[in-house]
């Protein structure tokens, strides 16, 4: 296996009877089953308000995976951040979370947020998209998926999480973000949950939490 497959390989516990089974099969099948399938959704819309019925009708399912080969197959497909429009968002979720605040998994969650110049974008989209495919991140089971929001200024990555609520898994997953990524300093990371934004229709304005 080369560097980069085993960096995204998952040697984590598979906790539910249809990710053992998954995992039976693609390992039978000579592959490298991840801990989670994953889905990549692409949004493309119009400027303006946001409204829940709008902006589900923009988002689209694009590919899913569920393996180190297909996740790269996937990946090798998917439009670099410095080629897609303002304003675009691409997620990478779990499977089974869409990628909206009033998803079940979402709802009582929240995200935190970074900001970079947009020649720098791409290079941390994808370690943090490395980061989440191959379970790297603490308290992932807590983690919901990634966003790369495509702005006319600045790109904006955010990492979303189950519970709001829980304060010291907040900012754990904060400093492990910050680790992973290597974030040169004054860079400063937002944390807006996202009951706050259903309330102001906005998911980058009145942030909670700055560090």
């Amino acid at each position: 296996m080369d560097a980069s497959t085993e960096k995204i390989n998952s040697q984590s516990e598979y906790d539910s009877s249809e990710d053992r089974e998954r995992h039976s099969r693609e390992l039978k099948a000579g592959l490298h089953p991840l801990k989670n399938k994953f889905v990549f959704w692409y949004t493309r819309r119009t400027p303006g308000v946001r409204t829940q019925t709008s902006y589900e009708d923009n988002m689209k399912q694009i590919m899913d995976f569920s393996t180190v080969e297909g996740f790269w197959v996937c990946y090798c497909h998917l439009a670099r951040p410095s080629s897609l429009p303002s304003p675009t968002d691409l997620h990478l979720f779990k499977q089974g979370i869409r990628p909206l605040w009033e998803d079940s998994a979402n709802c009582n969650g929240g995200k935190w947020i970074i900001r970079f110049k947009k020649a720098v974008s791409g290079r941390f989209w994808e370690d943090l998209v490395l980061a989440l495919v191959g379970d790297q991140l603490d308290y992932s089971d807590n983690i919901c998926g990634v966003v790369l929001s495509i702005r006319f200024n600045e790109d904006i990555l955010s990492v979303w999480n189950r519970n709001a609520s829980d304060n010291q898994v907040v900012m754990a997953l904060r400093d492990k973000i910050k680790r992973h990524l290597k974030l040169p300093h004054g860079y400063v990371m937002e944390y807006k949950p996202h009951d706050a934004s259903l309330r102001d229709n906005s998911s980058y304005r009145n942030t909670w939490l700055r560090g």
